[in-house]
């Protein structure tokens, strides 16, 4: 027979472990809670402030207008004391620079993982996946010093050498930095995705007579699409936010031009220039780096739900 004191016993120990997953359960929603209060403070925050900004502004030439001059004068009888607050050349420099950093990062990035996926021995595979790793680990500001010192330079005496005019920054030495800047996000993440391919795919494919490089091309990149899709898009929202290696490479200047040889600048490096230094939050010029800033979480959501809708859309399950 079961002793009383052993029936206290296991009620307690029962009691006990209720009470233990309740903490945890507790503890769990609590931080999903403080993440999406966080979330709603940034965007409440960058909302309030961009209201007051479209109140001096319209935005309809926030969104439209086609220069960029936030310079407002304090007193109405200086020079520049209205400024033009047109985000279309910011947009532009945005949207250049992370095309360039895509055309150089995804053939790379794709290439390298798919090498370190199927082609790689165990000693490749162990020297090569380091080395991306602290590339990876490298500070942005490095990349910027980079850029600035010997990209930026080597392609203005190319073009020198072949009659063409190329600014001392320009759009081209940063995207072509920020794009190696990436190139390890890609790599390691399709890396991934390739290797979680099942075996028995590859198997299949080869028993029908494939070649290696049949079934990468048509069973493995099929199957991991998805994943390499959401790697990218991962790696164009980096870009997008990228701002040392803007400033230090491709300059502060707003041009509208879709010349990759030209200064250009982008959203994330006018947010900087505007909030840098002491501010009067109450300016015009200094409210807009909040509609900047709104501007880019919007363009970044856009972007992850692009890449929700390509994961679905290819999403294949397997047993």
């Amino acid at each position: 027979m079961i002793s009383s004191s052993e029936i206290s016993l296991t009620r307690k120990t029962s009691t006990g472990k209720m009470l233990s997953e309740g903490a945890v359960y507790f503890v769990l929603i609590a931080s999903s809670l403080v993440a999406v209060g966080v979330t709603i403070g940034i965007v409440m925050s960058m909302l309030f402030e961009a209201v007051q900004f479209f109140n001096l502004v319209p935005i309809q030439d926030f969104l439209f207008g086609l220069e960029w001059s936030p310079q407002t004068a304090i007193r109405s009888d200086q020079v520049g004391s209205s400024g033009s607050f047109g985000a279309v050349p910011l947009i532009t420099g945005t949207l250049l620079i992370s095309t360039i950093a895509m055309l150089v990062a995804t053939p790379l990035g794709l290439a390298s993982a798919i090498y370190l996926a199927e082609y790689a021995g165990p000693r490749q595979r162990n020297i090569i996946k380091p080395i991306l790793e602290i590339l990876a680990g490298i500070p942005t500001v490095v990349y910027g010093f980079f850029a600035a010192l010997v990209i930026a330079p080597f392609i203005r005496t190319t073009g020198g050498s072949f009659g063409l005019e190329i600014a001392s920054e320009s759009a081209l030495a940063a995207g072509l930095v920020m794009g190696i800047m990436i190139v390890p996000l890609i790599s390691s993440l399709s890396d991934d995705v390739i290797n979680a391919v099942p075996q028995e795919l590859r198997d299949a494919s080869f028993g029908l007579g494939a070649t290696h490089s049949e079934t990468i091309k048509k069973v493995i990149l099929p199957a991991a699409i998805s994943g390499i899709a959401g790697s990218l898009l991962l790696a164009a929202s980096t870009a997008i936010g990228e701002t040392m290696i803007v400033v230090m490479a491709a300059g502060l200047a707003a041009n509208l031009t879709a010349n990759p040889l030209e200064a250009v600048t982008t959203v994330t490096a006018q947010i900087v220039a505007l909030l840098t230094g002491d501010q009067e939050f109450d300016s015009a010029k200094t409210l807009s780096a909040f509609a900047l800033g709104l501007l880019l979480f919007v363009v970044t959501l856009i972007l992850n739900i692009i890449a929700q809708k390509i994961v679905k859309h290819y999403r294949e399950q397997y047993d």
